[in-house]
């Protein structure tokens, strides 16, 4: 079990290591405010980690709730990050950085069973429904359900088989973001110049 003195030092370096981020940031000058880590922290975290939901960012960072409202909520307002909502989630950019559709399209990125879909259908874009099943190894059904939401979110059509919309601005977020994303992420950002060609 962590002793509460090693908890605290994981919070600060955590803290230190996005707040370097934050620090590089041209959105600094928005964090000067406060003494504390937690704001360049913030801005340095959402910069790295674009689309990340209100308490993946709170946990990663190990702040406490109050604490990453408060700072959330003044770099809201000062115009270093901005958020919207996607369902139950609050997610966080940088501020201005991002088109709708971008914001759209991270925030189902984040989900690891429609970002497994964009990623098998960048890699194959004949690949059926039966076939994302079973490469993901999830049920038939949560292939439908998740390829219903993302159609209606403007990233995917059914009209004949799956087709992802804007394909090269989602490989393109994917290369871009691929250490937050995961193993599957990173490897295909290893691939992309042979995937670039994408064509529907």
């Amino acid at each position: 079990m962590a002793r509460e003195g090693d908890v605290d030092e994981s919070k600060r370096a955590t803290l230190r290591r996005f707040a370097a981020l934050g620090a590089t940031s041209p959105l600094v000058g928005f964090a000067k405010e406060s003494d504390s880590d937690a704001p360049d922290a913030l801005v340095g975290y959402v910069a790295a980690t674009p689309g990340a939901h209100f308490s993946k960012i709170r946990d990663d960072l190990q702040l406490g709730t109050g604490e990453t409202q408060h700072h959330l909520r003044r770099l809201e307002r000062d115009g270093a990050v901005e958020s919207r909502e996607d369902g139950e989630y609050r997610r966080y950019f940088p501020a201005g950085r991002f088109s709708e559709f971008e914001r759209v399209a991270l925030g189902y990125l984040r989900r690891e069973t429609p970002r497994g879909m964009v990623i098998a259908l960048l890699r194959d874009p004949e690949a059926s429904g039966t076939a994302l099943a079973e490469r993901l190894g999830v049920s038939a059904p949560t292939v439908s359900k998740y390829a219903s939401q993302l159609e209606e979110a403007g990233l995917l059509s059914r009209e004949d088989g799956y087709r992802l919309e804007r394909p090269e601005a989602l490989l393109l977020l994917l290369v871009q973001h691929a250490d937050s994303f995961g193993p599957e992420a990173a490897e295909l950002a290893a691939d992309a110049d042979d995937i670039v060609s994408y064509d529907p």
